[in-house]
């Protein structure tokens, strides 16, 4: 079972978890990271490096997310690798926690 980037992540965009990740199963968007539950091997790794709480098991995806687990797998199919930490956005901080950001996904 794989894990999934959740809609915290939209607008944050920690790239910690990208560090720890052993088979490189992060793609990124403009503003949000995805996981391809297809190259991901459960580890866990990145779960606990994510400074916006983001990340989860995919059977542990809060029903009112669920959305996502399709969403991450859509957006690495098409969005590129990240293998390197990069600097979060400029106001990354002021969006962790804030509720229901999918409309703000960018996905170009």
């Amino acid at each position: 079972m794989a894990f999934v980037v959740l809609d915290n992540c939209i607008k944050c965009k920690y790239t910690d978890c990208v560090a720890v990740c052993p088979v490189d199963a992060f793609f990124e968007g403009p503003n949000f990271l995805a996981i391809s539950p297809t190259i991901c091997i459960d580890c866990a790794l990145c779960e606990p490096e994510c400074p916006a709480n983001a990340i989860v098991q995919e059977d542990k995806v809060p029903p009112e997310q669920h959305g996502f687990i399709q969403l991450n797998a859509d957006l690495a199919d098409v969005w590129p690798n990240i293998i390197d930490v990069k600097a979060a956005p400029a106001d990354a901080d002021s969006w962790n926690g804030v509720p229901d950001k999918l409309q703000y996904l960018q996905l170009e």
